[in-house]
């Protein structure tokens, strides 16, 4: 499911991130092993080069103009596998998909999954994203005993946790170098299901307050909210809590019980090509949310695959058609715990601007990672999606730019595609740390990006 793009020649392609705004020109390597890998890095010209995975990152980080793109897609293999440790070794190109088709049968899973299951295992380091149980688990780099990476003069490192370099490449965004393999640790499971509890909230601060309660009693917890509700129902929301089902808890005569690490995910049909721009406007998102908020009933004990609780739009090929030929423009933020105000500002100037904002998700994260760039830290993470067309949307993601830095938080590097230089230096503030280790490995930026060369990282 990677990206869509267009051949110009033999090796030149338009590429643009899952939003499929600010498409770019890059050629295009396809390396099959290491020596293809470093090949390619030694030989990218004055513009570089950078990896790219399946094209899940929204904006322009897997993109390089006028440079070289490294599709890492063909370095797929699984290695070793421990089940008896939980260890697996693979390479970078692998996807989380089919480490769950390997691993669940064996009784493990994966440590950290976030939203989609169609990412590189090298893209979840170097975004080193979260799933909605980052409260327990952290971010998928706090999981990794090890790495194979590519630097920029060629050599391949075996980079370990807790050296400046690992903490680098985790949130690193590829710059740091290529990942080649990795070493992940993984959590037993006794079937693929997850036992779900459900519940609404009819405004922020009971979504909040729910959201606190919960705390670490369930493994997953995440409140789906209403960005169109304004007055009393502000912030209104489905809460989901869920928990990996043990085996001696599956309904007697549930069909799992004959496969209960059975891997599963539903398939629906693909959107047409071409989606009218306007189709997902406020009327029509508002009847979604309206249906969204409705439907569930107060639920405790519910049983759900991993795929339809994890992924529920996976099974939706193409997905990212649906804002239109426009595409669309993520935000995600974090804001500190003691800045809930800023929080609830930021909601109700979305809801006052009636954005018609598309699966908004609010969770709580627990600590934050060693990386400079790592996204996560100990707060409140907001995260949509906006039609890339809508009227002055630069100017006003701006603003809400400025009320997340000075509530002392950031925005998602891996989701962003428009953030200014000078916001993220107030976000980011071991910013210079990350230049600085940059500079020393890498003084002619042979690995670079759009996204890189936009904030000047």
């Amino acid at each position: 499911m990677a990206v869509e793009t267009l051949v110009l020649d033999d090796d030149c392609e338009t590429i643009t991130g899952w939003g499929r705004t600010a498409p770019t020109l890059a050629r295009v390597r396809r390396p099959r092993g290491h020596a293809e890998v470093a090949d390619a890095v030694r030989s990218s010209g004055a513009r570089g080069a950078i990896a790219r995975g399946l094209g899940r990152a929204y904006g322009d980080a897997a993109q390089n103009a006028g440079g070289t793109v490294l599709d890492m897609t063909g370095l797929d293999r699984i290695l070793a596998v421990d089940a008896t440790a939980g260890l697996v070794v693979c390479e970078a190109g692998v996807s989380l998909h089919r480490l769950m088709e390997a691993l669940l049968p064996l009784g493990r899973f994966l440590p950290v999954s976030p939203g989609t299951r169609y990412v590189t295992v090298g893209g979840a380091i170097g975004a080193d994203v979260h799933g909605t149980n980052h409260l327990v688990s952290g971010s998928f780099g706090r999981h990794v005993t090890a790495l194979e990476l590519l630097t920029a003069d060629g050599e391949i490192r075996t980079v370990l946790p807790g050296t400046p370099l690992f903490d680098a490449t985790t949130g690193g965004m590829g710059l740091t170098g290529v990942i080649l393999t990795a070493t992940l640790r993984l959590p037993p499971v006794e079937t693929s299901l997850m036992t779900v509890d459900t519940e609404r909230a009819p405004d922020l601060d009971e979504t909040m307050a729910r959201l606190a309660a919960a705390g670490h009693r369930h493994h997953y917890s995440v409140a789906r909210i209403d960005l169109l509700a304004r007055g009393a129902a502000t912030g209104r929301a489905v809460l989901t809590h869920g928990d990996h089902t043990p085996y001696d808890a599956l309904p007697r005569r549930h069909r799992a019980r004959r496969a209960p690490l059975a891997f599963r995910p539903v398939r629906l049909p693909a959107p047409p090509p071409y989606v009218p721009g306007g189709l997902l406007g406020r009327t029509t998102v508002g009847l979604l949310n309206e249906l969204r908020y409705r439907a569930p009933r107060a639920r405790t004990g519910g049983v759900r695959s991993l795929a339809a609780f994890l992924h529920p739009l996976d099974g939706i090929p193409h997905r990212n058609r649906i804002h239109g030929r426009a595409g669309s423009v993520p935000y995600q933020f974090v804001v500190p715990y003691g800045q809930e105000e800023a929080l609830r500002r930021v909601v109700r100037r979305i809801a006052d601007r009636r954005c018609p904002a598309l699966g908004a998700v609010l969770q709580r994260f627990g600590a934050g990672g060693p990386g400079p760039l790592s996204f996560p830290l100990p707060g409140w993470t907001l995260a949509l999606d906006l039609p890339a067309g809508l009227p002055g949307l630069g100017a006003f993601l701006d603003s809400l730019d400025e009320e997340v830095a000075g509530a002392g938080g950031r925005v998602y590097l891996a989701r962003d595609s428009r953030v200014r230089p000078e916001a993220l230096a107030a976000m980011y503030p071991r910013l210079g740390e990350f230049r600085a280790l940059r500079a020393a490995l890498d003084p002619r930026s042979a690995l670079t990006s759009d996204l890189s060369r936009r904030l000047d990282l």
